[in-house]
């Protein structure tokens, strides 16, 4: 992440308002919003990786999280997703793997949720930008557990619902994939 990122404003409604403000910089004024990215990787054991922020975060510091960040003007959901991931965890998750989970939406943000389905050894990530210092996979119970104790950030917008809405998509993926 760049201190100077460029992002593109949006309205309540997610429509692009034209204008453009720089990420922790600019402050956002009633009714402005920017988009979030987040990625749910699941592996083919049914577990999520999740990663440690580095201590050096300004928020949530060597907490937990699924990966994500800020889309950038101009970018796709998707292609955000894809960059965010691969400069966090080395990982190149491919577009057509892509499958929308959900949008949430709190404090001037819109998250765009995908979850893909990727199976990786945790010692073939890559730490590259200095924002991620660990990662694992866990559990839904794992998972839920360090939610719950305060260990995983609190906006992380993924819990024991959307986890068995994943497996059902994953499910349905699977079938239309073996239909072909």
């Amino acid at each position: 992440m760049n201190n100077m990122d460029v992002v593109d404003i949006y309205d309540e409604n997610k429509k692009k308002t034209g204008k453009t403000k720089i990420r922790h910089k600019d402050v956002l004024e009633e009714g402005e919003f920017v988009i979030g990215v987040q990625a749910i990787i699941i592996n083919s054991s049914k577990q999520i990786l999740i990663s440690q922020r580095s201590e050096f975060k300004d928020k949530s510091p060597l907490k937990w999280e699924c990966n994500g960040g800020a889309l950038l003007s101009g970018e796709d959901v998707i292609d955000g997703i894809i960059r965010e991931i691969y400069e966090e965890l080395g990982i190149k998750l491919q577009r057509n793997k892509a499958i929308f989970l959900k949008t949430a939406k709190n404090n001037h943000r819109f998250k765009e949720i995908y979850l893909f389905e990727y199976d990786i050894e945790i010692e073939n990530l890559q730490y590259t930008d200095g924002e991620v210092i660990n990662a694992k996979w866990v559990d839904i119970n794992e998972f839920m557990n360090m939610f719950n104790n305060g260990e995983i950030v609190c906006n992380v917008d993924f819990n024991e619902k959307d986890y068995e809405e994943c497996l059902l998509l994953l499910e349905l993926n699977q079938h239309k994939n073996t239909e072909i």
